[in-house]
């Protein structure tokens, strides 16, 4: 395939990368290198050939132009959203870019749109009876939901009036190496391990979260580029694990609990999702269990 990866220099999306150049596909990154580094694209760069880094905002006019010359198969838009403590502008911004990615799609024929979406914003506070939550009727919580949301909905009116194809995949809380320590509370615990520092946790870390390996959401991007139209899907494990016990777990149970902040304002307490609909529509499961990925996370450092 022919591909373009917006955000493709970011965590999630530089694994991505590795993937397709593996595959033998012609890759196109854009990214504006506000959170991505040229760093996580070394191996990809280092296989040369296959891959093209082009540093641009993806609502730029430039961004589409390119979309518009590689006409691609497929556009996968990593780069939807900011992290959770982005400001108004921020969330705006992303929408905005958002936007753009889908009307240039649309403008120059591609394919399909894969998008990733924020499963924890996506689906407010679900009742603990209705965990794993399935793909729903979504009810975002806070502004990044009301986002992810609305990115949902334009995506299905563009199909519904346009014929633009997408699959919108759900990810629970996605980990692994190359992850910035502000992205995510594995990357978090882990760069308190390597430092020597004392973490901090939000509440009493009986929160529980849905921890899914990067490996295994890259498999279900790279199945949901030719499969499951239409459909929003969730990527997770279905399984809750306690960010307490996440810490006991990666730090051997031989190091001090991390410091208590305050909890934050509108925190999800419990969080898992179904896969049941990723299991029919695309044919996958996650396979990488907390234990294997944790000690993936550690020996990468």
């Amino acid at each position: 395939m022919n591909v373009v990866v917006v955000g493709g220099a970011g965590f999630i999306g530089s694994h991505l990368v590795d993937r397709l150049l593996a595959e033998s596909h012609q890759v196109d990154v854009i990214d504006d290198l506000s959170t991505g580094t040229l760093g996580n694209l070394a191996e990809a760069r280092a296989v040369g050939g296959g891959i093209k880094i082009h540093h641009l905002d993806a609502a730029s006019p430039e961004a589409a132009s390119l979309i518009g010359m590689r006409r691609p198969d497929v556009v996968f838009h990593l780069a939807a959203f900011p992290r959770r403590a982005a400001s108004i502008q921020d969330h705006g911004a992303s929408f905005t870019r958002s936007l753009a990615v889908i009307e240039a799609a649309r403008q120059h024929g591609v394919g399909r749109v894969v998008v990733a979406l924020p499963a924890t914003s996506l689906y407010g506070h679900p009742a603990a009876n209705s965990l794993p939550v399935k793909e729903s009727d979504p009810l975002p919580r806070g502004v990044r939901g009301v986002v992810a949301r609305a990115v949902l909905d334009v995506l299905s009116e563009y199909r519904e009036a346009e014929g633009l194809e997408f699959a919108a995949l759900s990810l629970a809380s996605v980990y692994g190496p190359r992850q910035a320590p502000g992205g995510g509370v594995v990357a978090a615990f882990n760069d308190a391990l390597v430092s020597g520092e004392q973490p901090e946790l939000h509440g009493d870390g009986r929160q529980t979260r849905d921890f899914v390996y990067v490996d295994d959401v890259v498999d279900a991007l790279v199945r949901a580029a030719d499969r499951s139209s239409g459909l929003l899907i969730n990527i997770g494990t279905g399984q809750q694990t306690a960010v307490r016990d996440l810490w006991k777990q990666m730090s051997g149970g031989v190091v001090n609990d991390p410091t208590e902040l305050p909890a934050r304002r509108n925190e999800l307490q419990r969080f898992a999702v179904s896969s049941v609909r990723a299991r029919i529509h695309l044919g996958w499961s996650s396979w990488t269990d907390l234990a294997d990925g944790l000690a993936r996370v550690r020996s990468a450092g």
